[in-house]
């Protein structure tokens, strides 16, 4: 009986801790879409021709053309430690962003094209970047500047 309550109590604590160290539904599958819409480790990026086929590899060229969108060439440990850096206010207000400096291709929508054809202009550069970050450990679900 005893040994029934203590596996009871084990199973109970294992279960809240599996709760409290996952993210949610809904922040897995924000943190899922930023690293389709912001990461790409292994790219170099840097011209033209890497935005027009990301952009459209990474879905964003099906509805509508995106007109702003920037690739992150970083490892995903070094882009999710900037979310333990310092808050500061994001551009809707919060105070869930964090800064940090990595490498990036900035892809910017020339303005002529249609969808599916987008076609982008690239700029790749080192800079400051601003992510928004939520959950238990923080991980990072929005790029915001």
């Amino acid at each position: 009986m005893a040994l029934q309550r203590i596996h009871a109590l084990l199973l109970l604590l294992l279960l809240t801790m599996l709760v409290l160290v996952q993210p949610s539904y809904g922040q897995d599958r924000m943190y899922q879409r930023f690293l389709r819409q912001h990461v790409d480790p292994e790219g170099t990026g840097g011209n033209d021709a890497y935005c027009n086929l990301m952009m459209q590899r990474r879905k964003m060229t099906v509805r509508q053309c995106k007109h702003v969108n920037t690739f992150i060439h970083e490892d995903i440990w070094n882009i999710r430690s900037i979310c333990s850096t310092t808050n500061i206010q994001c551009k809707n207000g919060k105070m869930n962003c964090h800064e940090g400096v990595v490498k990036v291709t900035d892809c910017r929508e020339t303005g002529s094209s249609r969808t599916p054809n987008c076609r982008y202009r690239a700029l790749a550069s080192t800079r400051r970047v601003v992510i928004a970050c939520e959950g238990n450990p923080e991980m990072p679900v929005h790029f915001d500047r």
